[in-house]
């Protein structure tokens, strides 16, 4: 029920953001972001393999790098599992079939059944594929707490 409440929420948000000067095509980057967003906390692997590049390059704040395969399977076995991820501060630029997207995350975790927490700043890359935008890079950085 949280979760959809969340949803609902995000959603909200992201209309509000269009009606307030993002273009089109920021408006569907950032749709993009919501629904890998929600992919990350389900662990869906068709999601997560549907909106990320086959050529994904997924830097961790620790400094660990993952193709798309390493991503989705940590996800979807729960070697990393994201209980919850919220958002803030995100800022989305498109250039033809590119889109960069900063954004801070604060998350709750449970990996491999071990509760933590993740602070991170978090750069995106973005690229239009046959109309779709995918996650093309990733690469965060922990925010001092």
């Amino acid at each position: 029920m949280i979760k959809k409440i969340l949803f609902a929420g995000i959603i909200l948000v992201a209309v509000a953001l269009t009606v307030n000067g993002q273009s089109k095509e920021e408006a569907a980057v950032a749709a993009a972001v919501e629904k890998l967003r929600q992919a990350m906390i389900d662990g869906n692997k068709e999601s997560l393999e549907a909106l990320t590049s086959d050529k994904l390059s997924y830097g961790h704040s620790s400094g660990l790098v993952e193709n798309k395969t390493e991503f989705v399977e940590k996800l979807v076995s729960g070697k990393s599992d994201f209980v919850t991820i919220a958002l803030k501060d995100q800022a989305i630029s498109v250039s033809g079939s590119t889109a960069i997207v900063r954004h801070k995350l604060d998350a709750t975790t449970s990996d491999n059944g071990k509760p933590g927490e993740a602070h991170l700043s978090v750069l995106l890359i973005f690229q239009n594929d046959h109309k779709q935008w995918k996650l093309l890079a990733r690469q965060a950085v922990k925010v001092v707490q």
